[in-house]
């Protein structure tokens, strides 16, 4: 059965470092291009440290491939006259979408600096400079902040972050749709409306994925870690299996309500296109 185009599908890539690193990403784009995603976004590394390749690939991106695209922004380390340039940057240049978040300290930062600490506000800073020239991405953690003291807090920043002028929320990947619907649940009972799209990981390597969900406090179930184990160095079985448990998920997530699904590439196509062709989503 198709979903109707009604939800709100977008790919996810990182800046890459080198020049073939790049040609690889933007021929990926292009591929994805063609399944006719509402956006791509782009991310930001720990204290902008990605800042100008963010910038460059953000335009091409949205330049050349044709696709909006949406730059991750993070207020650690940078200054309001930095962050009203940038701003006024991507705003001349046309685009429309924002993704507005703290960012990652760098290694041996130990506290945040910049005048601005915390991504609410952020998202009242970008408000207030530009109006309403831009959507608003902010990112919600259905397993809590890895640096959140509890799930309350979690939750009560979640709500600020909504209310201070977001347009709509990306989640950080899990593999537990109910972990997503509780979320969602208690964030409606605390009066916040705003779409809240799943963040979605294909799965294809196990021990990336396990280092990586691990330090970003992203569960991955028992059942699932062991049947991975079990693979050793298969990759053909890792991909199917992760295939499959991914692709399940999805089908409940967009059956239960969820607005879309937003797909972390790891600048790869194939593995979010075998879901998106699994779900049978229209192009």
């Amino acid at each position: 059965m198709s979903q109707p185009r009604s939800h709100n599908f977008s790919f996810e890539f990182f800046p890459t470092k080198t020049d073939a690193g790049h040609e690889k990403l933007i021929a990926t784009a292009r591929r994805l291009a063609e399944y006719q995603p509402d956006f791509f976004s782009c991310t930001y590394g720990a204290g902008g440290s990605t800042r100008d390749r963010t910038l460059n690939t953000v335009l091409q991106l949205d330049g050349e491939v044709k696709v909006p695209t949406a730059p991750h922004l993070s207020c650690v380390g940078d200054s309001k006259q930095e962050l009203r340039e940038l701003l006024n940057l991507y705003k001349n240049a046309g685009i429309k979408r924002i993704v507005a978040l703290r960012g990652d300290l760098p290694s041996g930062m130990g506290m945040a600096s910049g005048e601005l600490r915390y991504a609410n506000e952020l998202v009242e800073f970008i408000r207030s400079e530009t109006g309403d020239h831009f959507h608003i991405e902010i990112a919600a953690y259905p397993e809590m902040h890895p640096q959140a003291r509890n799930f309350e807090t979690d939750l009560a920043n979640f709500v600020r972050k909504a209310k201070a002028g977001a347009d709509s929320a990306i989640t950080q990947y899990f593999f537990n749709a109910d972990c997503y619907f509780y979320f969602v649940e208690r964030v409606r009972k605390l009066g916040v409306e705003t779409p809240i799209v799943p963040g979605i990981m294909p799965i294809t390597n196990y021990s990336k994925l396990a280092r990586f969900s691990d330090a970003c406090g992203a569960e991955i179930p028992r059942w699932v870690r062991k049947q991975l184990e079990s693979y050793g160095d298969d990759a053909d079985s890792i991909h199917a299996f992760g295939e499959q448990v991914i692709s399940e998920m999805c089908e409940k997530l967009l059956a239960g309500g969820a607005p879309g699904l937003h797909f972390y590439t790891l600048n790869q196509a194939e593995p979010s296109l075998a879901i998106w062709d699994n779900l049978k989503l229209t192009r």
